[in-house]
């Protein structure tokens, strides 16, 4: 795998990371939607994760394209004698190159951002319909902790 390099994505990386959402069977029964001019709502959302101080929106970028994405954001709490953590989604490697190690090497980075930003532990979730992924996960040495819960608003 030539050079891989992380960078907080920028605007002109928005169409690269809707794509890498659209394909995807669960992007799909969620609508993603990819095409020239993107929809403002994602324009909106990009926005929003970048002047938060706390969330980064992040790409993995190879000779130039922009092969993966993840999205993390730091949150305090006060579980752990006020313990901060690290929450990660939207984490997705394009089609052509999962199971190459990318997704392997962005948590290993998301991993050292949160260390770096003091947080006592990096969270995520996965749709259990997902049963690569979550593998995926518990090599990398997640642990299946919790059980999740979504109320649709």
């Amino acid at each position: 795998m030539s050079d891989l390099v992380f960078r907080d994505a920028t605007r002109a990386d928005l169409p690269a990371i809707i794509e890498m959402l659209a394909d995807d069977f669960l992007g799909q029964q969620r609508a993603e939607i990819y095409a020239e001019p993107l929809p403002q709502s994602y324009v909106t959302s990009f926005e929003a994760i970048r002047a938060d101080p706390r969330g980064r929106l992040i790409v993995a970028e190879q000779n130039g394209a922009v092969i993966g994405c993840y999205q993390l954001t730091i949150i305090p709490g006060l579980s752990y004698h006020g313990a901060w953590k690290a929450i990660i989604e939207g984490v997705r490697v394009a089609s052509a190159l999962r199971s190459t190690g990318v997704g392997a090497k962005m948590l290993d980075h998301a991993a050292r951002l949160s260390r770096e930003a003091g947080a006592r532990t990096l969270e995520l979730t996965t749709n259990k319909a997902r049963k690569d992924a979550q593998r995926f996960y518990a090599k990398l040495g997640f642990k299946n902790s919790h059980e999740g819960y979504k109320l649709e608003l």
